[in-house]
């Protein structure tokens, strides 16, 4: 999608010039079934470069053609560090273990497990947006000037409180692109963890029936969203609004044959 200065109507083209890619450090670590305890764990140290985040027919940022090198930046869904832990946990009671293994304690301690799966991730890239009503530049979009060299990270979360500063940015007053690049900041990064427990009652030499009682985002984290964004909005760079994902709980029971 093309345009140029003064035009009111976009023009679509058919092009595969753009292009994206994507490097990672990868490590994992596996270790099975140990006194009832199996652990996995992996971790990903990567880099996501593109030009946009659309497929089919991609809208660029930038389409006026002098700009178009701007569209290539971190993607947006870039995630510098990702880790991930997942672990289950035969409790050592009932039949065959080392606890409870006879009697009433057998019969009310037996057959549970525990599990769970924790992750911690990098925050998403965004970029920070100005009013193109100077620049009359239909199918672009607008960047914020910076006017600071850096921009410190202030990491605060709420109404009056800024992510990062900003003050380093200032709104663009003339017919040109703001300085500042796509995707230039990160969002805040997540934690997460789910939790389950598990217990399996034999029917029948065929039949098991399983308990499950499981906790998503079990300790109730916030998730939060990237700041706002728009250098002339009010809450400029605060963080206002987080994911619909609270803790929920889920309890079902599984019939195995």
């Amino acid at each position: 999608m093309f345009s140029r200065f003064g035009r009111t109507a976009d023009t679509l083209a058919w092009n595969g010039f753009l292009s994206a890619n994507y490097h990672s450090l990868q490590v994992a670590m596996n270790r099975h079934a140990t006194a009832g305890l199996t652990v996995k764990a992996a971790y990903t140290y990567s880099k996501a470069i593109n030009m946009t985040d659309d497929d089919g027919w991609a809208g660029l940022s930038f389409n006026t053609p002098s700009q178009i090198p701007r569209n290539r930046a971190l993607a947006g869904y870039d995630r510098t560090h990702i880790f991930q832990l997942g672990w289950v946990y035969e409790l050592p009671f009932g039949g065959g273990k080392s606890l409870a293994n006879h009697g009433v304690p057998k019969l009310v301690l037996g057959n549970w497990q525990v599990n769970g799966v924790g992750a911690l991730y990098s925050g998403t890239p965004f970029t920070v947006g100005a009013s193109g009503a100077q620049l009359n530049a239909p199918g672009n979009s607008q960047t914020a000037d910076q006017v600071k060299s850096t921009v410190e990270k202030l990491g605060a979360v709420g109404p009056g409180t800024p992510f990062f500063d900003p003050t380093a940015f200032a709104p663009v007053n003339q017919v040109r692109f703001g300085s500042s690049g796509r995707n230039l900041l990160r969002g805040p990064g997540v934690a997460n963890f789910d939790l389950g427990l598990f217990r399996k009652f034999p029917v029948s030499e065929r039949f098991t029936l399983q308990f499950r009682a499981e906790a998503f985002n079990a300790t109730n984290t916030p998730h939060f969203n990237n700041p706002n964004s728009n250098v002339s909005a009010g809450g400029f760079l605060q963080v206002l609004s987080a994911n619909q994902d609270q803790r929920q709980f889920r309890f079902g029971l599984h019939l195995g044959w």
